[in-house]
């Protein structure tokens, strides 16, 4: 079993994501394990990643994934590189079913 690249906090989940800007759609890819062994989404985004574009792509991809509003996700580090850790806020619980299906669906 592929490791999960979130964990559940107390006031929502923390998800390490690897981004693809310039990409011909935006997808969710399903995980992979990097080099240094930690799990990571997969997403594609059509944004370049210039003035924000790709983050704030990223932030509205992940958003309508699991049914939160674009500002419950908070892009906490990786602004300006490609692995990215994202704060989402809400239900841990319930983000946490909502990742679940869909890095199967992605699979």
């Amino acid at each position: 079993m592929t490791a999960r690249p979130w964990r559940q906090t107390a006031d929502g989940v923390v998800l390490d994501v690897r981004v693809t800007p310039r990409s011909g759609r935006d997808a969710i890819e399903g995980i992979e394990r990097r080099a240094d062994g930690r799990a990571v989404l997969k997403a594609r985004l059509r944004a370049a990643p210039v003035d924000g574009e790709a983050n704030e792509a990223l932030r509205r991809l992940i958003a309508k994934a699991l049914g939160v509003a674009p500002r419950q996700v908070d892009v906490a580090t990786g602004a300006a590189t490609r692995v990215k850790r994202l704060q989402i806020s809400g239900d841990a619980q319930l983000l946490n079913t909502m990742l679940e299906r869909l890095t199967k669906a992605a699979s």
